[in-house]
């Protein structure tokens, strides 16, 4: 990555995480915190309104805005691409915005083809109208915090009801699977969403606890094998 691609980078990580720590940057950035200083040097001397306060982190100025967003070619073929396989996949809501955004993106970009329909690179695969249902079912849940009563049938055939907190959703190989603590289980589960036959809201309160969050079932997740048997039995 070219110097002036990371210091936009971290421009706009600051913009979004403000305030934000060099440990913190340099994690999202991928170099080191001595690297972070430095950028953060060249920064100021341009004329960007970035401060730090001790123990706090990184901030820009109030007053501060981003100049007009630039993508090269390739940028917009990626963006592109992406917002169409959202498209064929997610839910309502989700793919009525990625279309949304793929017409800004081509309206802001002349060098992009007018029509994706000629791009030789495609995304077509495409959710059923049950899945999508339940991905709305399931971000609306995720979003609010609510507690889910899912039938299920397992990869070996079995069929079960659990309650689940469902915490996030991630799609992978081909699939959406809904990352969750399993009340019935008392523990992580995976849920493969074209798996749930019936979706219920249920009555029984969110445990809220740190165990029960994102960041900490992300932890769980990079500590356990993909070929674990953690995709839900």
């Amino acid at each position: 990555m070219h110097k002036a691609d990371r210091l936009f980078q971290l421009v706009n990580l600051i913009r979004v995480h403000q305030p934000i720590t060099a440990e913190r940057l340099a994690e999202r950035v991928g170099v080191s915190v001595r690297s972070i200083y430095r950028y953060i040097d060249d920064l100021s001397l341009s004329g960007v309104p970035v401060y730090g306060t001790t123990g706090v982190g990184y901030a820009l100025d109030a007053a501060f805005e981003m100049p007009p967003l630039r993508l090269s070619r390739i940028e917009v073929d990626a963006l592109t691409l992406g917002m169409e396989m959202l498209a064929g996949s997610a839910d309502n809501e989700l793919s009525s915005a990625a279309r949304t955004l793929l017409s800004k993106v081509a309206a802001s970009a002349p060098h992009q083809t007018s029509d994706p329909q000629q791009s030789p690179t495609r995304a077509l695969n495409s959710s059923t109208a049950v899945t999508r249902g339940h991905l709305s079912t399931l971000r609306q849940a995720i979003e609010h915090k609510r507690v889910l009563q899912i039938t299920y049938t397992s990869l070996d055939g079995v069929v079960s009801r659990r309650l689940i907190q469902p915490i996030g959703l991630f799609y992978w190989d081909g699939k959406w699977t809904v990352g969750s603590w399993c009340n019935t289980r008392a523990a992580y589960r995976d849920f493969r969403v074209d798996r749930i036959a019936a979706i219920l809201t249920s009555e029984e309160p969110w445990r809220g606890s740190p165990q029960i969050a994102l960041r900490t079932y992300m932890r769980h997740q990079s500590t356990a094998s993909r070929t674990d048997s953690s995709l839900s039995r």
